[in-house]
């Protein structure tokens, strides 16, 4: 069912809230506590609809799990553990899941076929699909590049070839696919990319017991991985932080409604994915940072953020990788600061659930913002008022309906925003925690 919401600007936003458990987190948790040997329990973990789609995509695998709230069970059975599954696994929208999972079937030797949504079947797949070949994985994508991927079988005892391979874009699903089907490898592997991207990845598999080596280049990363000897990752006990993408619609809704002031709590802070906290800093937004401690491998810490006028900023090179997810609640940000931002080196937006860069320009437009679409970018220019009066479109992907939402906050006059319901891919409490904190949104 379509369902569209009205933002009015209004009262300041107060209060002190917790966020979902991180979304790219989950997704791992739950995939390499499959590939473990025995039980794992993972807190804290995103209930929405691209980390169901990979639940369901484990019970067609023939992995049992159970999920009480938000705690997760998984019984794994090891790196060749996955049964053969009887139908196509269907990935919804999921990039994150289609890239990851097949990393993890080219480790296991079973034959499957990987399909999704017609927003999935655009995103590019021959980037895992290419390396994966390399290996020795009998792996084929459509005509186009894309999904369904089909992965043929390999006899049991078979191995697959080490791989030394550098990655063209920093990519941390690439990354993670190609780490996990080096865990079947007959050696170790080595993945470098130009720019670390985040490294979820790494740090859990070094918690489960896998061989992980890192290098840095100057701005260059890559990874050494050595399989295990025994086939298996070891069990976790994991609580996952809160989603630093998911607190980044509320911190920049904070610092464009006058009078607001939030305190954001337990909200993952690892270093590659807080580009976004750079940048507004930068900015001159008024964000502090309290009781930053280690959770389950990962910086947690409170967030605390108040209403702040900003001014432009040029964002390019390392910071586009640490904050890749971030740019459309950023292009809010910047439609309501002083003077002109410049985007540019981020042509990776036009490959994600949407085209970010052409849809998030057409979109502004609509609601009176001065934009200007680049190939790799964009540039704002504002006085630091956004008209509003309008009616956008998120074309299916969650993170522009989001920015739209808060955008609409601090508008002159009422945005309206299509589409809605797929805010519920990725952070299904959003809308209950804006009215909770005093957002005007209707129904």
């Amino acid at each position: 069912m379509l369902m569209n919401s009205t933002v009015k600007p209004g009262k300041p936003l107060r209060g002190t809230i917790t966020i979902p458990g991180d979304k790219s987190i989950s997704h791992r948790a739950a995939l390499f506590a499959a590939l473990a040997k025995g039980e794992s329990l993972v807190e804290n973990f995103l209930v929405s609809g691209v980390t169901n789609a990979m639940l369901h995509a484990l019970s067609l695998l023939g992995i049992p799990y159970s999920l009480t709230g938000t705690t997760l069970r998984i019984k794994g059975n090891g790196i060749r553990g996955f049964q053969t599954p009887k139908n196509t696994i269907h990935c919804g929208n999921s990039a994150t899941t289609m890239r990851i999972l097949t990393g993890a079937l080219a480790a296991s030797g079973v034959p499957a076929v990987l399909d999704g949504s017609d927003g999935l079947r655009r995103r590019p797949m021959l980037r895992v699909v290419q390396p994966l070949q390399q290996m020795g994985v009998a792996i084929t994508a459509s005509a186009e590049g894309g999904a369904p991927l089909r992965l043929e079988g390999r006899p049991v005892g078979m191995l697959l070839t080490p791989l030394h391979y550098n990655l063209p874009v920093a990519s941390a699903q690439v990354k993670t696919c190609l780490l996990l089907a080096s865990l079947a490898a007959s050696a170790p592997s080595v993945v470098s990319e130009p720019l670390l991207s985040r490294d979820h990845s790494e740090r859990l598999l070094s918690a489960m017991g896998v061989k992980i080596e890192q290098k840095f280049s100057g701005r260059a990363h890559s990874v050494r991985i050595t399989p295990p000897p025994n086939e298996a990752l070891e069990p976790i006990h994991a609580v996952i932080p809160g989603d630093f993408s998911a607190a980044a619609f509320l911190i920049v809704a904070s610092l464009i409604v006058p009078g607001s002031h939030i305190l954001i709590q337990n909200v993952g802070l690892n270093p590659t994915r807080t580009g976004l906290l750079d940048a507004l800093l930068e900015m001159g937004a008024n964000i502090q940072i309290h009781n930053v401690q280690t959770l389950s491998g990962e910086p947690v810490g409170n967030i605390e953020v108040r209403h702040s006028p900003l001014k432009g900023i040029d964002v390019s090179g390392e910071r586009v990788v640490s904050m890749i997810d971030e740019f459309p609640i950023f292009a809010v940000a910047a439609a309501f600061a002083h003077g002109v931002t410049t985007v540019t080196g981020a042509e990776e937006l036009r490959y994600k659930e949407s085209d970010r860069i052409g849809d998030l320009c057409r979109e502004f437009k609509k609601v009176g913002i001065v934009i200007h679409e680049n190939p790799d970018g964009f540039i704002i220019e504002s006085n630091g008022n956004v008209p509003g009066n309008g009616i956008v479109q998120p074309y299916a992907d969650h993170r522009l309906a989001m920015s739209m939402m808060v955008m609409g906050l601090a508008s002159k006059k009422p945005i309206t925003v299509q589409d809605v319901q797929i805010i519920s891919e990725s952070f299904p409490d959003f809308l209950s925690i804006l009215q909770s904190l005093g957002a005007d949104v209707l129904d």
